[in-house]
């Protein structure tokens, strides 16, 4: 610690998905003395009142370095997932903004990273069984979100190598979800044109069941509580948070009250191409590649080890998404667009 008081955190990508519920947790824990969150554009009222904000441009090592002097923790979360058809755009903020936060965070001897990585980061796995955080993270190398969750782990590779004074956190959580979120995953998955009221499960009454297609979630708070408790603590290495149950057709059938229409993938795949092609979507076909070969994520040593447990099912956070979705929940926060979702 800094100081008798408690720690010092600075967050980057604070106005996320993600962030504002990391920024929330930690303003609210008696460890944690001041927390700074930076993001690239400030929304006009912060979403956490308690913490001081800047904006900096991650590409600005030198303004970064500055922010992070005197900290205790640094915990990376900016991430941009659109634009996905410009892999160069997202290659600039996601791999070369990340080499500049943690050559900033080794400039101003921060003692400990905490960075966000993702279930993206895996090799494709076995469908048969989970696994835990010795898995290969080589991603998917079709998909550029996987590309670059993979690379920035090697990046981390020579940062622990070349820093083992440093305490590296990496939290690999499954996809994240949050009513707030609502209106903005709907942008970034299902596309802007999309109206909300349509993510209605009544509205749904066939659900195409795509062989293979199984997927872990997690509310975005019990990731944000994650997070605190890896800043608050002395962990190092990887944790994988995901909750139960894992989501395949037959769960999100029964969610959406909807009969199972089996899909061959060469079926589904085209569809998602066609409307990729035709600027319907904003989510690739390579992506819906990767998805299937994602594995499940065994969360033991986040239990063990940091003492976490998942408060909301992956159902009720699925839920909550979608009832943020037809709310129009977080249409308000427009800077937040292009922010990490996990």
């Amino acid at each position: 610690m800094s100081s008798a008081t408690g720690l010092r955190v600075v967050v980057t990508g604070a106005t996320g998905n993600v962030g504002t519920s990391v920024m929330r947790h930690l303003s609210e824990d008696p460890q944690v003395d001041s927390v700074l969150g930076i993001a690239r554009r400030l929304p006009d009222e912060p979403p956490v009142s308690s913490a001081r904000w800047a904006a900096v441009d991650l590409t600005a090592e030198s303004e970064l370095t500055k922010h992070f002097e005197g900290a205790d923790v640094v915990v990376h979360l900016a991430w941009k997932l659109q634009p996905a058809r410009d892999p160069a755009v997202t290659w600039r903020t996601n791999v070369l903004g990340s080499v500049k936060v943690f050559h900033a965070a080794a400039a101003a001897k921060v003692p400990a990273l905490v960075y966000a990585s993702s279930v993206g980061a895996y090799s494709p796995g076995p469908r048969e069984r989970a696994v835990d955080e010795s898995w290969p993270t080589h991603g998917w190398p079709e998909a550029a979100y996987c590309r670059e969750k993979a690379y920035v782990e090697r990046v981390l590779d020579t940062f622990e190598y070349e820093r083992p004074e440093t305490r590296v956190v990496r939290m690999r959580p499954a996809f994240l979800f949050k009513e707030e979120s609502g209106s903005q995953q709907r942008r970034l998955f299902a596309g802007r044109f999309k109206p909300g009221p349509l993510a209605r499960p009544e509205l749904l009454p066939v659900l195409p069941d795509v062989r293979g297609l199984r997927v872990q979630a997690l509310h975005t708070e019990d990731a944000a509580e994650a997070y605190r408790l890896a800043v608050t603590s002395d962990v190092r290495g990887a944790f994988n948070l995901a909750a139960e149950p894992p989501l395949d057709a037959e769960v999100l059938g029964e969610l959406f009250h909807s009969r199972l229409v089996r899909m061959p993938r060469k079926a589904a795949r085209s569809a998602l191409a066609a409307a990729w092609g035709l600027h319907l979507v904003p989510a690739s076909p390579q992506l819906f590649d990767a998805v299937l070969r994602l594995p499940l994520m065994d969360c033991t040593r986040a239990r063990h080890e940091l003492g976490w447990r998942p408060r909301y099912t992956a159902i009720e956070a699925v839920e909550e998404v979608l009832q943020g979705m037809r709310e129009g929940a977080g249409e308000e926060t427009a800077p937040l667009v292009g922010q990490k979702v996990g």
